[in-house]
């Protein structure tokens, strides 16, 4: 990687005498980095001994069918393996610092129809673990340990469906109630590896929308939309998808997972594109609303994006270490409501007041963002999705909390931000002709005009996110995307080219 030669002097120093070298062969510093992940984990158990066992995921056929159903890897196994293979184990020994990952048997069947399996020597070279041993040594693996340390340290397993198979009367001591926090603290933070990921997943997605943008003067129906945002993310190495493409034109952008996307876009205003592509199984998760003609087609529709537009400015600025979901999520409604107070939407008291009725959930009904990684909607300490953090805004599908108004509740239930989190910060405003209709039942109606409102349901919605990498010196935006007026530039050169 480097050399270095120092030159003598009168007043010696101990690197004034040295000629360091470092060399490197092959990939051993691109590896995942599973035993550091592993390490990680038992820190955040706060154990200095114990063996976690994870299994990964299995070969699993479809019911009824001799077809094996699409692979996707257990996301808490890779992230102490790296491993994006079938039919895998891997066991770590806490206090003895052992990584040892097992893989599966040759079988020289599937090895002529499919191909061999990962053998021990071609998996200790490709993946950071201590030891690679076969599938037939685990059972023997997992007993000698335990015969030696189980009677003062538990096997640490996820949940109770999967634990070790051992051929033996004694019964093992388990723990399924401690791995799974602790593995989800450990993966909140992300290192530089992971956020390399996350980063790169952005570019092709961002690669993606582009040709979308430059396309779409060319484009009649909503499955051109999704077959271009593939065609992009597969001829760049992404073949999977972090998530199922949405791509909802006119009203179908107000549905916030419309994933049917086989509509014509002839007479729509805008469609909501929520697509983004997954690297190494890493997430990124991405929207853009795009316009269906050369400029706006309506003040309504250009009204709304400016909107959400604004709030997520506003909202990635804010995204700073200590902050927190809840208090972007009232910085985003105190927006939303003052953009749709402004139109006419909602009216009747002032701002705060209106804040505080819950009306701007009609229009904004999900959470702010989520934190993403090996799962797009990745894992925090209370919970696995962003469900918990869209409980404070449910003002038009049911009734509001008590406390609704009282913000240091709110905060109470959203852990603070740190230096490596990776989330999303994706505002948007829908005018959804269900959600309108519940929401004449509830006492908030009073706050909005639905008359006015009505007109723009024929916009559907509007909904931009980018992924935000929380720092020390502040937000940093990895999604590269075009949006706003880079957006408008690409699509009016595509119709000005025809």
């Amino acid at each position: 990687m480097g050399v270095r030669r120092c030159v003598p002097s009168t007043i010696l120093r101990p690197e004034d005498i040295c000629d360091i070298r470092i060399t490197t062969t092959g990939n051993e510093f691109d590896k995942y980095p599973a035993k550091s992940h592993a390490r990680k984990t038992a820190l955040k158990l706060e154990e200095s001994a114990g063996l976690i066992y994870l299994a990964g995921q299995p070969t699993i056929n479809w019911g009824d069918s001799d077809q094996p159903r699409t692979f996707r890897q257990r996301r808490y196994f890779y992230y102490i393996t790296g491993v994006d293979e079938a039919d895998c184990y891997v066991t770590y020994d806490i206090q003895n610092d052992l990584l040892t990952l097992y893989v599966p048997d040759f079988d020289l069947h599937r090895a002529i129809w499919m191909g061999p399996t990962l053998t021990v020597e071609e998996a200790q070279q490709r993946y950071d673990v201590d030891r690679v041993r076969y599938y037939a040594s685990l059972p023997g693996d997992i007993q000698a340990w335990a015969n030696k340390y189980n009677d003062s340290s538990p096997i640490y397993i996820l949940h109770d469906t999967q634990k070790p198979n051992i051929p033996t009367n004694k019964n093992l001591r388990l723990d399924d109630a401690r791995l799974l926090p602790a593995m989800n603290l450990a993966r909140m933070v992300k290192d530089e590896y992971e956020i390399r990921m996350i980063r790169h997943a952005n570019r092709i997605s961002g690669l993606a929308h582009r040709k979308i943008l430059e396309d779409i003067h060319l484009m009649s129906n909503e499955t051109e939309i999704e077959g271009s945002f593939l065609d992009t993310c597969v001829s760049h190495g992404a073949k999977h998808q972090s998530y199922e493409i949405i791509a909802g034109s006119g009203e179908n952008a107000a549905v916030l997972h419309y994933v049917k996307n086989d509509d014509p876009l002839e007479g729509r205003q805008l469609v909501c594109l929520d697509a983004g592509a997954e690297w190494n199984c890493y997430a990124s998760d991405v929207t853009r609303t795009i316009p269906l003609g050369r400029d706006w087609p309506s003040e309504r529709a250009r009204d709304i994006y400016h909107i959400v537009e604004d709030i997520q400015e506003q909202c990635i600025r804010f995204a700073l270490v200590g902050r927190s979901f809840s208090m972007l999520q009232q910085m985003a409604r105190f927006y939303t409501v003052k953009g749709l107070w402004r139109l006419g939407i909602l009216q009747g008291g002032n701002l705060d007041e209106i804040c505080k009725s819950g009306a701007a959930s009609v229009f904004f009904p999900h959470g702010l963002g989520h934190h993403v990684g090996l799962e797009v909607h990745d894992v925090t300490a209370k919970s696995n999705t962003a469900l918990d953090q869209s409980t404070i805004c449910l003002g038009g599908f049911g009734s509001v909390p008590a406390d609704y108004s009282q913000e240091e509740n709110m905060h109470s239930n959203s852990e603070a931000f740190e230096d490596g989190m990776v989330i999303t910060v994706e505002p948007g405003i829908y005018f959804s002709r269900l959600a309108l209709e519940n929401a004449c039942k509830q006492p908030l109606a009073r706050y909005i005009n639905f008359e006015e409102a009505e007109k723009y349901i024929s916009v559907g919605g509007v909904r931009i996110e980018d992924d935000i990498l929380i720092t020390r010196d502040g937000p940093e935006n990895l999604t590269t995307a075009p949006k706003g007026e880079e957006m408008m530039e690409i699509i009016r050169r595509g119709f000005d080219s025809t």
